[in-house]
């Protein structure tokens, strides 16, 4: 058994629908469906009453939620303790972010959020997007910073999960100069001379960013894939080395490009504006965590 299918059902209990509550679990309805099978498997009886609509609880079904909260809360109590004690001393957060924010924007965003707020300790994990929003969602970090575009959301219940931009990036087209200090690869290349492409995988949130951006392309480049990566450091070391183009956050490259050792491949056309967001669980109510979401606020609104 597991504590998910135990949220599942008190999610399904509160929302009296399944397609509702899937969403909110962050979940398909089929793979939702699942797990609330699974919990009644484990259980040996229907918990839901599919016949009627919207669903309601069955007898066994209204048994089982009467404890299933004081469940939950115990499990979650006892947790919070547990991490509570493992946790870094003093003011600390736990955060969980894109190989590329954690690199190039949390160590200056955390010094002069401790130059604000006094000493801040802090425990940075590196994932991808999927994994930061289960660290967020399974309570494992106070906070997630992650891309954000418009039409690429991501998929958190705003009414749960506070989000505050903290600032604003650009995926611009690069390449390593010539001799003439001009780009070795120029958009939007020619189908006899297709540039060579150094991409990021199709389920990476950059690669989804990327074929948003080619998609509204008035002019389609010739690109002709050349290697792959999930992360954009790999990408930036096979351009400075003159692989081929790739498209590149602009916060990843600022030392290269004012070095002179990267330039941009193209105009801004070819460019696609990303907002860097922080997102928290509304419910966490910490004296510290809601002092330093005030203070990203106000600074959110200097920032608009």
């Amino acid at each position: 058994m597991e504590i998910k299918w135990i949220e599942d059902f008190i999610a399904l209990a509160q929302y009296q629908s399944f397609s509702r509550a899937a969403e909110f679990r962050n979940v398909t309805q089929s793979g939702f469906s699942r797990r609330i099978q699974s919990l009644e498997q484990w259980i040996g009886a229907e918990l839901i009453d599919r016949s009627s609509f919207p669903p309601v609880l069955t007898p066994a079904g209204q048994l089982f939620r009467e404890v299933a909260d004081d469940i939950l809360a115990k499990l979650f109590d006892t947790r919070a303790i547990i991490r509570t004690e493992q946790r870094i001393a003093g003011k600390s957060l736990q955060i969980a972010a894109g190989h590329t924010i954690a690199l190039n924007f949390l160590p200056a965003w955390l010094k002069a959020l401790s130059a604000r707020l006094g000493d801040v300790r802090a425990r940075v994990i590196p994932t991808n997007v999927h994994d930061s929003i289960l660290m967020l969602v399974n309570g494992n970090c106070e906070l997630m910073f992650a891309y954000h575009h418009p039409e690429l959301p991501l998929h958190l219940d705003p009414a749960r999960y506070e989000h505050v931009t903290v600032g604003i990036d650009t995926l611009m087209p690069i390449s390593r100069p010539n001799a003439r200090l001009a780009p070795l690869f120029r958009l939007p290349g020619t189908k006899k001379q297709p540039l060579p492409l150094i991409s990021y995988t199709n389920t990476s949130y950059f690669g989804r960013c990327l074929a948003l951006l080619l998609a509204r392309a008035s002019d389609a480049p010739a690109l002709q894939l050349h290697y792959e990566s999930d992360m954009a450091e790999v990408l930036k070391k096979l351009v400075v080395e003159g692989e081929g183009v790739a498209w590149l956050p602009k916060s990843a490259i600022t030392t290269e490009l004012e070095a002179g050792d990267l330039v941009p491949a193209g105009g801004t056309a070819w460019h696609l504006q990303i907002e860097l967001r922080v997102y928290r669980d509304s419910s966490n109510r910490s004296e510290f965590l809601d002092t330093l979401w005030h203070h990203l606020r106000a600074g959110a609104a200097a920032l608009g």
